[in-house]
């Protein structure tokens, strides 16, 4: 990978997206689905020093001195999860194609709050970017995967 380009290009997506928008006023063409992931895997892969394995591993999507790590992605207001993962990786992207941490810890304290509650029918639990914030507190910086570029 062209490590020197790669956040260019995706800088480019989202303007690209921008531009079609302006263009076609009243219609989005917001990334979704399986892109929006893609891209924050590659996200994460970079600025995480992460090695990805096979695209939909059950469980997790990378791995990092040991620990298997679940990326999410979102340019919503919410995170969904399935499983407990063993580490979370929750990122944000911007409309300008960067990114925020959100959540960076323990699979543990994002699943212990489904605990009281019924499995969904669709077999995803949401939790709110907000509460993944206030999780984040809690995590001690030993605990985080540490970015290698910023």
């Amino acid at each position: 990978m062209d490590s020197v380009r790669f956040p260019e290009i995706i800088r480019q997506i989202y303007s690209l997206v921008s531009e079609l928008e302006t263009m076609f006023e009243g219609r989005h063409f917001t990334p979704d689905g399986h892109m929006v992931g893609s891209i924050g895997e590659a996200l994460a892969a970079h600025y995480y020093g992460l090695q990805l394995l096979t695209a939909s591993t059950k469980g997790h999507d990378a791995l990092k001195d040991g620990k298997k790590i679940e990326i999410k992605a979102t340019q919503g207001s919410s995170a969904a999860f399935r499983s407990k993962p063993e580490h979370a990786l929750v990122i944000k992207i911007h409309r300008d194609g960067s990114f925020s941490e959100i959540y960076n810890g323990p699979g543990e304290l994002i699943w212990a709050q489904f605990s009281e509650k019924k499995i969904p029918s669709n077999g995803q639990f949401q939790i709110s970017l907000n509460k993944l914030k206030e999780l984040n507190l809690l995590v001690a910086e030993k605990d985080r995967i540490q970015r290698v570029l910023t």
